[in-house]
Parts: structure tokens; sequence; C-alpha cells
């Protein structure tokens, strides 16, 4: 039988609903309505005088080899927090499910990063890994590896990597372990009484049951890399050296904040917010199919 809410009043859904509708109105669609108004045109940097030039500014980005550096440093750099954050976070949540002594004490210290800004991780790990005073940076030193993200773009995009992964893996790590302990042990206790090996268990049944959390997580943690990891890439790198950490959403800012280039940057914003919407809708038109609800 299907449960349905009913309400006494006509009004209070709508009531209940309103909060959420006005924030979603005012911090989504108002911004995203401006953008696309403010995409088509060219104004100077006091808004005085502007030119509707239609769809020049688009145009001029995709001749733009930068910005197609930027989208490269962008797919790459999305695709390694994705699939490291949910890779580490799974490994940490099963660990945490089979824990007993300490167990409390090791999630609450899994759980804490959550509680950092994106920005305060970047100059959190520019510290430890910081070529002159950095005591990571020492031990690799230590070790023959001489680590300078300051002029070695790959080391820089690895670190950023490192302090966006970092800074997710809370969140990640608390879904993984909630939907860990909602399978019931029936299950995993019938499969190794039928012989099955750990391995076994976890791919034939845990990990199948948990496809609608990875699912959820996988959504979350590309939407995080394209749009939350701002704060950590200009506390950290402010996009260099030599532009090999500026990921589109910094560049948006760049240009339009530092490089007074609003058209252009209306333009790059709304291209995001398109490939966004586009690889939302890629995943749950194909990727949804495979999970078992």
């Amino acid at each position: 039988m299907e449960k349905r809410v009913t309400f006494n009043s006509r009004w209070l859904p709508y009531l209940l609903l309103g909060p959420q509708m006005i924030i979603t109105l005012v911090f989504f669609f108002w911004p995203s309505g401006q953008a696309i108004y403010q995409s088509v045109l060219i104004e100077d940097v006091f808004g005085g005088n502007s030119k509707f030039v239609w769809f020049e500014n688009f145009a001029q980005l995709f001749r733009d080899n930068s910005y197609a550096h930027s989208a490269q440093i962008t797919v790459v750099f999305s695709f390694l927090v994705a699939a490291i954050g949910l890779g580490v976070s799974l490994l940490l949540a099963v660990m945490a499910d089979r824990v007993i002594r300490g167990a409390t004490a090791y999630k609450t210290f899994l759980v804490w990063p959550y509680a950092v800004a994106p920005a305060v991780a970047g100059v959190l790990w520019g510290f430890l890994f910081n070529p002159s005073v950095g005591i990571i940076a020492w031990m690799l030193q230590g070790i023959g590896i001489e680590f300078n993200y300051v002029i070695n773009g790959n080391q820089a995009l690895l670190l950023v990597v490192i302090a966006a992964v970092w800074n997710q893996i809370s969140y990640n790590f608390l879904f993984f372990l909630a939907g860990l302990q909602s399978i019931p042990k029936s299950l995993i206790e019938a499969a190794a009484i039928d012989g099955a090996g750990p391995g076994r268990r976890f791919w034939d049944i845990i990990f199948p049951l948990l496809s609608p959390v990875g699912f959820f997580l996988l959504v979350v943690n590309i939407i995080y890399a394209f749009f939350g990891t701002f704060g950590v890439v200009d506390a950290l790198t402010k996009g260099g050296p030599g532009k090999s950490t500026e990921i589109l959403v910094f560049k948006v800012f760049n240009d339009g904040f530092r490089g007074q280039d609003l058209g252009g940057s209306s333009a790059q914003s709304v291209i995001l917010m398109v490939v966004v919407i586009a690889l939302t809708f890629v995943q749950f038109r194909f990727i949804e199919r495979r999970v078992h609800y």
C-alpha cells in the first residue's frame, strides 16, 4: 500500500516549500539569468557602457588556447578528485565498519576534515608542502625527492588534488559508512556460510547494495570538483605556476574580477553551468541504469 502525506491546510505545503524556493530563486536562478544576460554583452569595468554582441564572447572563448588548456586541466582534475576521493573514502568506511576497539575515535578523526573550509585546507596543505619550511617537503627531500609546487606545475596540480580530496573525504565517508551499516548482516553471514571469501562478499553483495550511495556521491563529487574547489586553488596556487592549476571555475573569477572581462567571464560561467548540467543528466540517464535500488 502506498502511503501519502496529507495536509489539513491547502496552503501549508506551499508555506513549507516557500523558504527553499526563495533561496533557489535568489541564489541560483537570478544569478544564472544575470550571467546569461551579461554573456552577450561587452561592457566596461564600471558598467556604464555596454554593447550587445550576440555570441561573440562565446566564439572568442573557443578561439582562446588558454581556455582550452584550462578545460583540459579541469577534466583531469575532476576525474582525479572524484576517483581518488570515492576510492579512499570507501576503503576507510569499510575499515571503520569492521573496527571494534577505538571505533568512535577513529570515526571522529575521519569526520573532522569536513569542518575545515576549502581555503583553510589549501593553506594547511601549502604549509605542509612548503619547499622552505614544510615538514612533508623536508621529509621528501630527505629521501631524495625534490618537491617544489611553486615552480613545478605537475606537482602543484598533484597538491591541489590531494587538498581537495582530503577536504571531501569526510563527506563521502559518512555516506558510505551509513550505507554499509544499513546492509543486513544476515546476507553477509549467509554468504560466508556458503564459502564466499571477504573479497567475493564485497563485490557480489556489499558493492551492489552500496550502488545508490555511490551513484549519489559520484554526482556530488563531480559538482564539488567543478565548483567547490575554488577556495583550495585560490589559497594554494592561485592557478599557477604557469596556469597549470587554473581550473575553469578559477578562470571565471580570474578573468572577471582581475582581468575585468565581465562579458567573457559570464560566458565562461554559462558554459561551465551547461557542462555540469549535461554531465549530471548523462549520469542519471546512463549510469543510474546500473544502480540497484
